[in-house]
């Protein structure tokens, strides 16, 4: 009796292992990719997966988005500059077929990706560029990324470059170019600002002098203006157009023969 006690409680014992063995709760964010003899046969999921013991084999794969911060890099960019430039990638698996069976780690190998892509991407770009237009910088990385990890069933949804660092020297050197560029920019608006106000006085020139009686006035408004300014005394040449109505009018007039 207690011979057949025990084997019962071995089947039981046997029976729970092979159940706890075939089935497997599946989240909602994987997929179990599952095998048969060794071959690739189904991707099951999400909920209550059941497999057969020993003839098939299952593999969880994760689904959510992964953030991968890409190390630094030292890179030369196409003007000659040395660069350390660190960057984040955001990527998801869409086939989890490919993704376990196209590489051996899909996400040690789209790290090593991204960080040989963008050291490529980097050398491709002036420092200006890099600096001015970092959209388009990300926008190249994550379009190469994106067609080389495709067949390993990954999709590449963001490139972000963080920070791009440059040496003293360089740094100095864009401080320079850019205290230099305010300098130019600066003579510029001052020399448009005189050749404006030469050109305005032109003009009033031309308008004075096409009226005799316009000069006169802006003249008299001169030394108004000058004489209440200080208490010195002024002295200025009269013009002879200002008094010739009054030497005619105290001319003689003619005898007559």
């Amino acid at each position: 009796m207690t011979v057949n006690v025990a084997i019962v409680m071995a089947v039981v014992v046997l029976l729970g292992l092979l159940v706890a063995a075939s089935v497997a709760i599946v989240f909602e964010y994987q997929r179990a990719v599952v095998f048969q003899l060794g071959r690739f046969w189904k991707v099951k999921g999400p909920g209550l997966v059941v497999v057969v013991p020993v003839l098939q084999q299952k593999v969880k794969i994760d689904l959510r988005t992964q953030v991968h911060e890409v190390p630094a890099q030292d890179a030369i960019s196409r003007d000659n500059v040395s660069i350390r430039v660190d960057a984040v990638l955001y990527f998801r698996v869409v086939d989890p077929a490919k993704a376990f069976i196209q590489v051996v780690d899909y996400y040690g190998a789209t790290s090593k990706l991204a960080q040989t892509t963008l050291r490529s991407v980097l050398g491709r770009h002036t420092l200006d560029d890099m600096l001015a237009e970092r959209e388009r910088l990300n926008q190249d990385i994550q379009k190469i990324l994106a067609e080389q990890v495709q067949n390993w069933g990954v999709v590449v949804q963001n490139v972000e470059v963080r920070d791009i660092q440059l040496s003293e020297n360089m740094v100095r050197a864009i401080a320079k170019q850019a205290e230099a560029e305010r300098d130019r920019r600066a003579k510029v608006i001052h020399a448009e600002a005189e050749h404006q106000a030469a050109q305005t006085l032109v003009n009033a020139a031309r308008i004075l002098a096409s009226d005799p009686g316009g000069m006169q006035l802006r003249y008299l408004q001169t030394l108004a203006e000058i004489a209440g300014q200080n208490h010195s005394t002024v002295v200025f040449p009269l013009p002879i157009d200002l008094i010739r109505p009054f030497l005619k009018a105290t001319e003689a007039p003619s005898r007559d023969p």
